[in-house]
């Protein structure tokens, strides 16, 4: 569970304190293959604790159950960021590289499992990034 003051405006200034650190003073960079984290869809609540969440991982932090969940039917080092949003279950799948994290897709989940097209689409774009 993130700390209520995700929820209001100065929550930037104070995730620095708690959130920012990590080893060796340096952010991995964020490489987006597909997908966005912007209001709408998402409300703007949902954005900032997306967005907090990816720069907990960005900082070399792991996260676990329930903000993410590790997805090896994906890929190795593939995990997906899980934020709920009254009506809808956002998914942000991310691979963890040694030099970045890669945004593989962001999607409203409307089922229990993952949709087997999202799984082979995020497969695809990865085997595509790997052979650039």
């Amino acid at each position: 569970m993130l700390p209520s003051y995700f929820f209001d405006k100065g929550w930037a200034r104070r995730l620095q304190g708690d959130y920012n650190v990590n080893v060796n003073g340096t952010s991995k960079a964020v490489i987006w293959l597909r997908g966005a984290i912007k209001s709408p869809p998402f409300t703007e609540e949902s954005r900032r604790i997306m967005g907090a969440l990816l720069r907990v991982v960005q900082d070399g932090q792991s996260l676990g159950m329930p903000s993410s969940r590790p997805m090896p039917s994906i890929g190795p080092r593939c995990h997906e960021l899980r934020v709920s949003d009254g009506d809808h279950e956002w998914r942000l799948i991310y691979r963890i590289d040694p030099e970045a994290i890669l945004v593989v897709d962001v999607f409203a989940k409307t089922t229990q499992k993952t949709p087997k097209r999202i799984i082979n689409a995020c497969k695809a774009r990865l085997k595509l990034h790997d052979g650039a």
